[in-house]
C-alpha cells in the first residue's frame, strides 16, 4: 500500500478521531463564514465541519480524496454536496469566496502545487484559512515508531513517512510565492488526548498505515507493543493517552 492507495477507515475515524473536528470548530469561527458565501471545505472528512460552515447559511462544497470519507459524509448529511476530490489536481477557478482545511495538508506532499490550485479557486479578495500538522508534529510517536520498526529489520522507515510537516517560515514563504497575503501565521503546540487505553495504537492504525507495508501481524504487534511500552512514561498521563501533536494556522488573502 503506499501512500497515495491509503484506505481510510471512517467509521474508527468517527468513533475514535472525533477530536479532529472538534478541534476544528474554533478554526470555523476563524474563517467566520457568511450567509450566502460559497465555501470549499478541503480535506473535509466525514463532513462534521462542512456541516458546521452550512449551518451559517454559507453554501459549502466537501471534497476529500478519501472515498470512504466522502461515503460516510454523504450519509450522514445527505442534503450536502460532496465529491471525492485531490488538492493537487484541483481545478476550480474563481469560484469560491473562501477555502477552509482543517488537518488536511500535512498529507500534501506537493505543498507548492496545493497552493497554485487553492489561489486560483478563490474570487479575487478570497480568503484561505488553515490549519495542519507542522513542524515537529507527533515527533514522539514518529520516532519511536520508526526505531522499532528499524529494529524488525527495515531499512526504508523514512521512505514510509506520509507526511509534510512544514516549519512557519517554509509554508508562508510557499504561500507568498503563489500570490497570497499572509495575515496570520502561527506555530503551536496541542496535547491531544487519545481515546481509551488503545489510543495509541489506534492513532496509529488510523493514520500510519504506510509505516506496515509488508509487515507481517506479528511484526506489526511487535513494533505497536514496544512502542506503547517505550512512550508509556512520557506519554501516557492519567490513564490517558497524550499525542505531542505541534499544529500550524494561516489565514491568506487572494489580492
Amino acid at each position: 500500500m503506499t501512500k497515495e492507495q491509503m484506505t481510510w477507515n471512517a467509521s474508527l475515524y468517527d468513533h475514535s478521531h472525533s477530536f479532529v473536528s472538534s478541534y476544528g470548530e474554533d478554526l470555523v469561527t476563524l474563517l467566520s463564514p457568511q450567509k450566502d458565501e460559497d465555501i470549499l471545505d478541503l480535506g473535509c472528512g466525514t463532513g462534521d465541519l462542512s456541516n458546521q460552515i452550512h449551518q451559517s447559511g454559507a453554501d459549502v462544497v466537501g471534497v476529500d480524496k478519501s472515498l470512504n470519507m466522502i461515503e460516510q459524509a454523504r450519509a450522514k448529511y445527505p442534503s450536502l454536496p460532496f465529491d471525492v476530490q485531490d488538492v493537487t489536481q484541483l481545478d476550480h477557478n474563481h469560484r469560491y469566496d473562501a477555502v477552509f482545511s482543517n488537518a488536511t495538508l500535512h498529507w500534501v506532499q506537493q505543498p507548492e502545487l496545493a497552493l497554485e490550485n487553492l489561489f486560483k479557486s478563490l474570487k479575487p479578495g478570497g480568503r484561505f484559512v488553515a490549519e495542519f500538522g507542522g513542524k515537529s508534529n507527533v515527533r514522539q510517536i514518529t520516532d519511536e515508531m520508526m526505531k522499532q520498526l528499524q529494529s524488525v529489520g527495515i531499512s526504508n522507515v523514512e521512505e514510509r513517512f506520509p507526511w509534510y510537516y512544514p516549519s512557519v517560515a517554509e509554508y508562508t514563504t510557499l504561500m507568498e510565492r503563489v500570490g497570497f497575503r499572509v495575515t496570520l501565521a502561527m506555530h503551536f503546540d496541542r496535547p491531544t488526548p487519545l481515546s481509551g487505553e488503545e489510543g495509541l495504537r489506534n492513532w496509529i492504525n488510523m493514520f500510519g498505515g504506510s509505516f506496515f507495508v509488508g509487515l507481517s501481524a506479528q511484526e506489526i504487534e511487535d513494533v505497536l507493543s514496544k512502542t506503547e511500552e517505550s512512550l508509556r512514561p512520557t506519554l501516557y498521563k492519567d490513564g490517558q493517552w497524550i499525542a505531542d501533536y505541534k499544529r500550524i494556522r494561516v489565514v491568506g488573502i487572494k489580492e
